[in-house]
């Protein structure tokens, strides 16, 4: 897995202390005189719709994967990090700044780091024209090596902004395209994290991981706020092409349906759905991995999965000393997805506020069959990698020639939307030294202390006798316990694992009473091997 950003240009850099401003790409508070400046132009208007973009994908897969032109490659090479940081799209030229749209759309440039143009067209009552790019549109120097660009270069992607009646429309966005099939959304906390992707091809494989392209973005924007507004995109790829689908709903967060019809060119091993993308460096449950002096470093701590049988899954997310891909096997399941949990600033003390990444949970629209939720870990010694991924991989082959349509429905948001009183979720991982204080502690032995709070056990009576219920596999538990931590309604875990062999041990945790859970079923990989 690796993040939307090419080599070159790190994700804190893109990401971190202005959402998308460390690329020049936020809107300042005030402009320069413009006036002068050419209007956005379009190409000629031509019908299109859904089918249409179908019939677009059904071309790309007949006359087989050609990648994409690359205009000007030595001048966009000349669009480094400082270069692009000083070109700035002018928000008064923007798609719909004065309607009729509700929210205004924004172009990002081509550069070094996102060299490849798409094409962006207007969608308005089942007919299309293409949004021409034009350096006018943007505010740059005089010798800015863009100005010296030819006129097809197309944009790299775009961003949705609030709506026109709000007073902060031409600095605040929401929503953005931008780099292969990737995209994000700011949650209700106003911050932009983890993304997400049209498909994941082939990642972490014995191959190559393939990162096929939105090549065409066709755009509707909703005129109410109980509108949707619609995105149809062109996906392209050496093993596939895809026609999709966004009905993205601006609510106090964002909400997106996806349809994603797929066509396959050719065999693929891994075969991602609704992917998610995201970092977590370290965290409570990470002692020792980094010497940074921050407490805990992620966009998100834990994944999420709702079964179809109805289990809910809590899976702390882990830095691993190896790449690792843990697969949950399911059948029609209701949901997964990365969440940040933790909200406490205190546990971060870090200005890009860790603590209001959004969350990210995906719920099928319809039955999706037999596979598993595949999540991806992988090594990182910084902040700046995305090493997180998780999606859905059917279980049947996936062939050439083979097509698929998923549709499903995206939560972005600090909370997913299935949060259950039933059961209570859990909140900590920590892990320490096994054995008991003031007594010599066992070689090879750990404790785990998994914290649980909300649902059932907020109400539980004083004294209640409540069961720890643990298994290993690939390893011997040891006096599991369940108490209240004091002073709370929280109840705790404790435990001591001692591995059979110097290899990963698969845990499983939940509390119940009179043989009923009370809490999530929460799994964690542990390697006990040290870490070099």
């Amino acid at each position: 897995m690796t993040s939307a950003v090419s080599a070159g240009l790190t994700r804190r850099q893109v990401l971190s202390r202005a959402g998308l401003g460390a690329l020049g790409l936020a809107m300042p508070a005030a402009w320069p005189d413009l006036a002068g400046a050419a209007e956005m132009k379009f190409g000629p208007a031509f019908p299109f719709d859904d089918a249409a973009l179908v019939r677009r994908a059904a071309d790309l897969l007949r006359d087989g994967y050609t990648p994409p032109p690359r205009r000007a490659p030595s001048t966009v090479e000349e669009i480094d990090y400082d270069a692009h940081g000083r070109i700035r799209f002018d928000p008064e030229q923007g798609l719909n700044a004065a309607g009729p749209g509700l929210y205004p759309s924004m172009f990002f440039h081509v550069g070094r780091y996102f060299p490849t143009g798409v094409r962006i067209f207007r969608l308005a009552k089942g007919r299309a024209a293409e949004i021409l790019y034009s350096p006018d549109l943007f505010t740059m120097p005089q010798d800015s090596p863009a100005r010296q660009l030819p006129p097809d270069i197309g944009f790299a992607g775009f961003r949705f902004h609030e709506a026109r009646t709000r007073a902060d429309w031409r600095t605040q966005d929401w929503m953005a395209f931008l780099g292969a099939s990737y995209f994000r959304a700011i949650g209700d906390l106003g911050q932009y994290g983890l993304s997400s992707r049209g498909i994941a091809i082939d990642s972490a494989t014995a191959g190559s991981e393939e990162f096929p392209l939105f090549r065409e973005f066709y755009i509707e924007t909703a005129r109410s706020e109980t509108d949707a507004t619609t995105v149809l995109a062109l996906l392209d790829g050496p093993s596939v092409v895809g026609a999709y689908r966004f009905a993205i709903r601006r609510t106090h967060a964002v909400t997106v349906d996806v349809e994603a019809r797929l066509f396959l060119r050719r065999d693929v091993e891994r075969f991602g759905i609704a992917p998610i993308t995201s970092m977590f460096w370290y965290g409570e449950n990470t002692p020792g991995v980094s010497t940074d002096w921050r407490p805990e470093i992620h966009d998100s701590d834990g994944l999420m999965i709702w079964t179809g049988a109805g289990e809910r899954i809590w899976r702390p997310l882990v830095n691993p000393r190896l790449p690792t891909v843990s697969s949950f096997v399911d059948e029609n399941p209701r949901g997964f997805g990365l969440l940040q949990r933790d909200r406490v600033f205190d546990n971060y003390l870090d200005g890009v506020r860790y603590d209001l990444r959004p969350s990210l949970w995906i719920e099928p629209l319809g039955p999706w069959g037999r596979g598993s939720v595949q999540l991806m870990e992988l090594r990182t010694d910084d902040e700046v990698h995305d090493n997180i991924g998780a999606f859905w991989v059917p279980e049947e082959p996936v062939r050439a020639g083979a097509s698929y349509t998923f549709r499903y429905r995206q939560y972005w948001g600090a909370e997913p939307p299935v949060l259950s009183s039933e059961v209570a979720r859990c909140v900590s991982t920590r892990i320490g030294h096994g054995g008991q204080p003031g007594q010599s502690r066992p070689e090879g032995v750990r404790k785990f202390v998994v914290e649980f709070a909300g649902g059932p056990l907020a109400d539980l009576a004083p004294g209640a006798t409540v069961e720890a219920v643990v298994g290993a596999a690939g390893g011997d538990v040891i006096g599991p316990i369940a108490e209240q931590v004091p002073g709370t309604r929280r109840w705790r875990c404790v435990f001591d694992v001692k591995p059979s062999a110097p290899a990963p041990v698969e845990l499983r945790a939940f509390l119940r009473a009179s043989d009923v859970a009370l809490t999530e079923t929460w799994l964690y990989r542990y390697d006990p091997a040290p870490r070099d």
